[in-house]
């Protein structure tokens, strides 16, 4: 599992996930979490309320069991994977004896309603109480107990709380039919909120349940279906079509087209033969596949796409933890207020009833309940990372998100990046009695080991049977080049600034286009161009870039022949090369200093540093890459640069949404507590007020999950 700390991701086997049975609101999750990280025993640990999760490193478990049931006594912790489904196919069904109390409780209060001036007023008053009193009991008895319960272990300021201070309120004033329909409604509006809210947990349960259930394993001729936990790199298993590839590895065996949209957004089927790579959780659309396994299950693609978005909700925003902090104290200072509005006006204000302002009160309190806010932001942003990951890119954090949405310049890699790194050999150019044959050889030679593209156009062009004994003492100088000796001889295979450091003497610095020198016994041998082509939406992503207001820089290796062209072509103004990696690094950090935030976009590898220095680091098209999963804060699962304004529109929606649901929440609310003081807003508005908001911003919120 990985999970986040100042200085990167770190896997830990220790954590161990549960599920949390009825977990039914977002402040109790927060009370939770907050409870437990104050334990010694606890290393690490995170509640989600999207997915009804906890997630924990923990030495004694029992004791945080006991904790739970101490915080929150309604909540069940069970195992995950033993658990029955939390969402039941039929919502009716799992809440009918909710829905028959209601209904039942409907029916006394109309009766009650009905009859009310006939039994007000005669021997059979005490019939009116009985009906009114029992309509209340069936609704309202569960949100009495958890408010005394709650009151009990010290935590008295919540829902709970002020709906059953309203109603009691209301019975006391004789305002029976009012109290009745508060808590009926509140129980009512409840109910909703949570199909809402388990509807949004299965749109984002769907999101993970692009896990691979088996693997059919090719042993001694045989196949035989097992789970993709115990299969071992290198073993062969088969997939056959309309059937999910459980494990990363290299295709030996069949053609197909298969389906990458679970893990990269696209919708247009990839074809693939022999030797070509594929990932866990891609579907294998036609063809029978034999594929040799290259990662164990735990460390697979599919994995760590899970890992991130379950564990995304760990990182909260700002804005999340602001509102969590809000409605910790805004509840109090809400009840202090109400008691202050009953009291003070009798008591200075000539011919003010103290029924009359009390009745004020109680409204004032039923419309303060926050829970709108309290639930539907942390749905709302888990719902941005749920939205994004369908597209095909995994933000490991609802702050980062925040972030994107406040980034000012994105700074680019060029070569794998903005460029497609298919680099080829568009020109050798000997020196000094060299020939062409005996230039690019030695630079074969001297490339042979490295990984970089670069090196491996230069061994592909060399195409001939190789003789590795021939190479010796190969030295890789970090920004400047290869050393080596090849035949005895050593040669230099590199840069201008390595010929310089070198002090080499050549006739030429300046070459148009990407270049490498070659050097055999000191002596300059001569230069070989190679050639590499932007990406096909490169210059379309730049250009929305700067429609939005937004810098684009680019950063590169290369010599600044090349990087000027590519930038001309792309239409970046702002571009440095001829970069080591500190010096990347090191413009990252000017760059830090400038108005608005930074993210840097790179392919993960070679880019580590410069990731997770800016403030937003973004890994391209790496998502077998361990580097990029653990350093950079989104990671693209394809390589077209578009992912990079498909990410930022991602986190403006969702942010915009979560603005949208804090402004009309507290906007409702404030213009129905005015009404209240001023007498006009009835307790029957507040809590249609109450509830209409909650729902409405929850259901707000789960939009974002559409991307």
């Amino acid at each position: 599992m990985l999970i986040k700390q100042n200085d990167g991701y770190y896997k830990n086997k220790r954590m161990k996930k549960y599920t949390l049975k009825n977990l039914d609101c977002a402040s109790c999750a927060a009370k939770i979490e907050g409870n437990l990280a104050k334990l010694e025993e606890v290393k690490f640990v995170n509640v989600s309320f999207a997915t009804s999760s906890l997630t924990i490193d923990t030495d004694d478990f029992e004791k945080i069991k006991n904790k739970i049931k101490e915080v929150e006594p309604e909540v069940e912790v069970i195992e995950t994977g033993k658990e029955k489904t939390l969402v039941s196919n039929s919502e009716l069904a799992e809440n009918k004896w909710t829905i028959i109390k209601a209904i039942t409780a409907l029916v006394l209060l109309l009766a009650g309603i009905i009859f009310n001036d006939k039994l007000h007023n005669t021997p059979f008053h005490i019939a009116e109480y009985i009906i009114f009193v029992t309509a209340y009991l069936l609704v309202g008895w569960k949100v009495i107990a958890l408010a005394v319960k709650n009151i009990i272990r010290g935590q008295v300021f919540n829902e709970h709380f002020l709906m059953t201070i309203a109603t009691l309120g209301a019975f006391a004033i004789d305002e029976m039919p009012e109290a009745v329909a508060v808590m009926l409604f509140y129980v009512v509006g409840e109910l909703f909120q949570d199909i809402a809210v388990n509807r949004s947990r299965k749109s984002i349960k769907s999101l993970l349940e692009i896990k691979p259930d088996y693997a059919n394993i090719k042993n001694n001729g045989n196949i035989v279906k097992v789970s993709p936990e115990d299969v071992n790199i290198g073993d062969i298993i088969v997939v056959k079509a309309g059937e999910k590839i459980p494990l990363d590895g290299e295709v030996i065996e069949g053609d197909s087209f298969i389906d990458t949209s679970a893990l990269t957004g696209e919708s247009v089927p990839r074809k693939i033969k022999p030797k070509d790579n594929v990932l866990s959780g891609m579907i294998n659309q036609s063809g029978l596949l034999t594929v040799k396994v290259t990662k164990l299950f735990g460390e697979s693609s599919i994995s760590k796409i899970l890992e991130m978005v379950e564990n995304a909700s760990s990182k909260k925003a700002e804005t999340e933890k602001f509102i969590t902090t809000f409605a910790k104290y805004y509840t109090p200072v809400v009840v202090f207020g109400s008691l202050f509005l009953a009291v003070l006006p009798p008591l200075f204000i000539q011919g003010a009833m103290f029924s009359d302002w009390i009745y004020r009160a109680l409204v004032v309190l039923v419309i303060s309940c926050p829970c709108a806010l309290v639930i539907s932001i942390p749905l709302g942003y888990f719902g941005g990372i749920g939205g994004a990951s369908k597209r095909g890119i995994l933000v490991k954090g609802s702050n980062f998100l925040d972030a994107l949405t406040q980034v000012k310049t994105v700074v680019f890699d060029k070569t794998g990046t903005l460029t497609k790194g298919e680099f080829k050999i568009s020109e050798i150019s000997p020196s000094n009695g060299f020939n062409e044959k005996t230039v690019l050889e030695y630079a074969a030679y001297a490339e042979y080991n490295s990984n970089h593209p670069i090196a491996k156009s230069i061994f592909e062009s060399y195409n001939k049977p190789f003789d590795n004994s021939r190479i010796e003492n190969v030295e890789e100088v970090s920004g400047h080049g290869v050393k080596a000796f090849i035949d005895k001889k050593e040669v230099f295979v590199g840069n201008d600034k390595f010929l310089h450091k070198e002090n080499i003497v050549h006739d030429k610095c300046e070459v148009d286009g990407t270049v490498v020198h070659v050097v055999i016994e000191k002596k300059y041998a001569g230069y070989i161009v190679i050639s590499d082509t932007l990406k096909d939406d490169a210059i379309d992503t730049i250009k929305k870039l700067n429609n939005k207001g937004i810098n684009s820089v680019m950063l590169t290796g290369d010599n600044k022949y090349a990087a000027e062209l590519f930038a001309k072509k792309l239409g970046i103004k702002e571009y440095y090369a001829e970069l080591l990696p500190e010096n990347k690094v090191e413009h990252i950090e000017s760059l830090l200093q400038q108005n608005g935030k930074v993210a840097f976009v790179g392919d993960g590898i070679n880019d580590a540093p410069v990731l997770a220095r800016a403030d937003v680091g973004i890994a391209m098209g790496a998502l077998g890459s361990d580097a990029a999963i653990e350093t950079a804060d989104v990671v693209l699962m394809t390589d077209s640069p578009h992912k990079v304004i498909d990410a930022i529109e991602v986190s403006a929606r969702t942010r915009r949404i979560v603005w949208q649901n804090i402004i009309f929440a507290l906007g409702v609310k404030s213009i129905f507590i005015i009404l209240g003081i001023f007498g006009i807003a009835t307790m029957w508005e507040a809590v249609f007020g109450d509830m209409g908001v909650a729902l409405i911003a929850i259901l707000n919120a789960t939009r974002v999950l559409k991307g």
